[in-house]
């Protein structure tokens, strides 16, 4: 009798093998970052965690017997979503993973366009003592966080360290800890005003996709800073880009961007009031462990049990 299979797109250490290999000890595990370890196998494999380019066309063929997939990331708009759906697939993501890391840069970006530390490194590099026009305090003032989710649980909490008025955008309109006033997103003309800074921690949607724009822009203050750990495509770019040089906005520092890599070409790279980041806001040494230990196992004991896993399962209507 053929063994079930679970496909890992990614290489993990012997810790984790084990502790898999203990949950599912009559199962044969392909594991490996390299396609060469599993690419043969992917039509039988029940269960595939991680999502790699030209996985899509061997999953949904017709002989394939896959019937769920773990993804390795938060976001799930590069999937394949309506045909997964289609053929019954159930998606789970790794929502959560990225609360400590996201948030942590998350406050990085703002407080380095608070205290000017961007300017300050490029003065280093140059030898240049300038003050820089340093003013700024970050601590009691109000921040608007776009998305109320894990990373933006986390981000309230870490505000209300520094005593931050915070106020948040979720569907629901549902109040969360640390958010002292929570909105819908038609409100966000309310809430924008409001906000010395904007961070958008939105997954990309059909809902989401170039929510931020000029008007959006406009309805900030001149002061406000705009922070973007989400999707890139989730803001109008150029748009972005023209605020930020007629001081629409005082500044922005982004994780994300419409294209990645960024291109040379862009005017980001040269602006004196932007922080890049290459998409790595998510980095972290725990990301396998934490997929693992907080996510897969506990989803797979699920499964086992003859159960559809719950955490994290995408709902297709709403496209994460």
């Amino acid at each position: 009798m053929q063994k079930r299979k679970l496909v890992i797109t990614h290489n993990l250490d012997q810790d984790h093998i084990n502790l898999l290999e203990n949950i599912l000890p009559d199962w044969e595990l392909l594991i490996g970052k390299d396609k060469e370890v599993w690419q043969e196998h992917l039509q039988e494999a029940e269960i595939i965690a991680g999502w790699k380019k030209g996985l899509e066309e061997e999953i949904l063929a017709p002989q394939s017997k896959l019937k769920w997939l773990q993804t390795w990331s938060a976001g799930v708009n590069n999937l394949p979503l309506d045909e997964l759906n289609n053929r019954n697939i159930t998606v789970t993501s790794a929502n959560g993973v990225h609360a400590y890391p996201i948030s942590e840069t998350i406050f990085a970006l703002m407080l380095g366009l608070t205290r000017k530390l961007h300017t300050y490194v490029k003065n280093q590099q140059t030898k240049n003592w300038h003050h820089a026009h340093m003013g700024l305090e970050m601590h009691e003032k109000t921040v608007g966080i776009i998305g109320v989710g894990e990373i933006g649980k986390e981000t309230a909490k870490i505000a209300k360290a520094f005593g931050m008025n915070v106020l948040g955008v979720r569907h629901s309109g549902q109040p969360a800890d640390y958010v002292d006033e929570m909105y819908t997103p038609d409100q966000l003309d309310v809430l924008l005003p409001k906000c010395d800074y904007v961070v958008v921690t939105l997954p990309l949607t059909n809902e989401t996709h170039r929510l931020f724009s000029a008007e959006q822009f406009k309805q900030m203050k001149s002061s406000a800073f705009f922070i973007n750990i989400g999707r890139g495509e989730i803001v109008v770019e150029d748009e972005l880009i023209q605020a930020l040089k007629d001081g629409i906005i005082a500044g922005a520092g982004l994780d994300v961007f419409e294209k990645e890599p960024l291109t040379t070409e862009s005017p980001l790279w040269e602006m004196e009031n932007v922080i890049i980041t290459p998409h790595t806001s998510g980095s972290t040494e725990h990301y396998n462990k934490r997929v693992i230990e907080n996510i897969l196992v506990p989803n797979l004991k699920e499964y086992l049990a003859g159960n559809i896993p719950s955490i994290n399962r995408v709902d297709f209507t709403k496209g994460y």
